[in-house]
């Protein structure tokens, strides 16, 4: 529990109604999707700019560690208090502040859900394109502290692409601002940059300035089936190979197939080893040469079925499948870890065969979902934590399959980001003097390391 002295400052500022420390009330902000969790001592909502800023001159006098969070969905713990202290929950800071598509930006508070820019947008015909699985739950804050991808992210790129600005509050309170409305802004340290993908352990984001595309005139969608897993991985990296940029090339094995098809009855063929859900965009008449071609390349590396959306019911029925495949597999044991190592697309084919070697080395079941167009693998083990023996053996998978995607020029994550799950395994792909100049920049803008402490820095 925090010192009376300090809760009654933290009330006054906003008073008891946005102020938490009943055990029962803390509870639900001691875990998010990953496996470990901690209680916080107290949870605070801010609604402004000026109410982040004055929580955390106080927090910074009295050395408590602050959490930032928005909806939890963080696969690698990284919005978990781990060393306890206060969870800052930004979700009533959900206001959209400005639609402007005739200069092409959005500007929103940080607990606005990644679904409802989206919907804020259509009226305009414009779209805002990083869409992380979690994008119905998820917020803006939470995914430019993570630097979330998305399907999306093969043609569009993630997060760290779209945000023209930020206002961030600084350890001290500070209130900083850069970037601009502008598409091309080159006015000194691109900050947004070092902001963007730092977890929560730098600053606080309070506002942002997202760049919006106007939508495509045609979209065509695909879902192939193909009784190889090597068929559907080699598929991907001819089409590629091939010049052709899909907006989205996701892989799902027989294993996470079977799991959607279990819990969705979507009619989706029980007997593929292996998917393909391919979606191609753009003018019409290029869109149409396009999937041509990419039909040609699925054929040639024997697909099975080949299912093309005809409306954009048949569409999102494809889509459904693609986005619930997380919480099904989730279905298949008490707890579920899934991780997102990231190689050369060439590589693919090689790292989806050790992921399954690995993981059957140690008798475990693996589900690979993968964004494959850029190679962004999602190995997904179900297991149950209380087994001891069992989550061992998790551990040891996922430390060789960490190990694996670095032997191969590939990295630990491609959008999850490190959190608590990986902190230990970044000299496989940073040496010590990269990793120190990251301690030096939290050092220099966190002196006190009271933002996210515990994570990766």
């Amino acid at each position: 529990m925090l010192d009376v002295q300090v809760k009654n400052q933290l009330i006054k500022i906003l008073g008891a109604d946005r102020y938490l420390d009943r055990l029962e009330e803390v509870a639900c902000y001691a875990y998010d999707a990953f496996v470990v969790e901690a209680l916080p001592d107290a949870v605070l909502f801010p609604e402004t700019t000026a109410e982040v800023s004055e929580l955390l001159k106080i927090a910074s006098r009295y050395k408590i560690p602050v959490t930032g969070r928005g909806a939890g969905t963080s696969l690698c713990g990284a919005s978990i208090p781990i060393r306890q202290g206060i969870v800052l929950c930004l979700s009533k800071m959900d206001k959209i502040i400005e639609v402007n598509t005739r200069d092409r930006y959005i500007i929103v508070q940080p607990g606005v859900v990644n679904a409802d820019v989206q919907k804020a947008l259509l009226p305009f015909r414009f779209f805002y394109p990083p869409d992380p699985g979690s994008m119905n739950t998820s917020t803006i804050g939470g995914n430019i502290a993570m630097n979330a991808g998305g399907p999306r992210c093969l043609k569009y790129g993630v997060t760290i692409d779209y945000v023209l600005g930020m206002e961030v509050v600084l350890a001290s309170g500070d209130i900083v601002r850069f970037g601009s409305r502008n598409v091309k802004d080159v006015t000194g340290y691109r900050l947004s940059s070092l902001f963007c993908g730092s977890e929560g352990t730098l600053g606080i984001i309070t506002e942002a300035i997202l760049k919006v595309m106007p939508m495509p005139e045609a979209v065509k969608t695909l879902m192939v089936t193909f009784d190889n897993l090597d068929n559907t991985t080699k598929a991907v990296t001819d089409i590629i190979g091939s010049g052709i940029i899909p907006v989205a090339m996701e892989l799902m094995d027989k294993l996470t197939l079977n799991a959607i098809e279990d819990a969705a009855n979507l009619g989706l063929d029980r007997k593929a080893e292996g998917s393909l859900l391919i979606e191609i965009d753009g003018v019409k008449e290029a869109c149409e040469k396009e999937m041509n071609k990419v039909i040609e390349k699925v054929r040639q590396n024997g697909a099975i079925h080949i299912q093309e959306a005809k409306s954009d019911i048949e569409r999102e029925k494809l889509w459904t499948a693609r986005r619930s495949a997380y919480g099904v597999f989730a279905k298949l044991a008490p707890d579920i870890v899934t991780e997102d190592v990231t190689v050369p697309v060439s590589k693919v084919p090689l790292m989806i065969r050790q992921i399954i070697e690995i993981t059957d080395k140690y008798g475990l079941k693996v589900g690979v979902l993968a964004h494959a167009g850029d190679g962004n693998m999602h190995p997904m083990i179900p297991a149950n934590k209380e087994d001891k023996e069992e989550w061992a053996k998790v551990k040891k998978a996922f430390s060789e399959i960490f190990q694996a995607a670095a032997k191969l020029g590939g990295t630990l994550s491609g959008e999850h980001g490190i959190g608590l799950a990986k902190a230990e395994f970044l000299p496989l792909v940073m040496n010590k003097d990269t990793i120190d100049l990251m301690k030096k920049i939290k050092q220099a803008i966190d002196p006190d390391l009271i933002l996210n402490p515990g994570k990766f820095v």
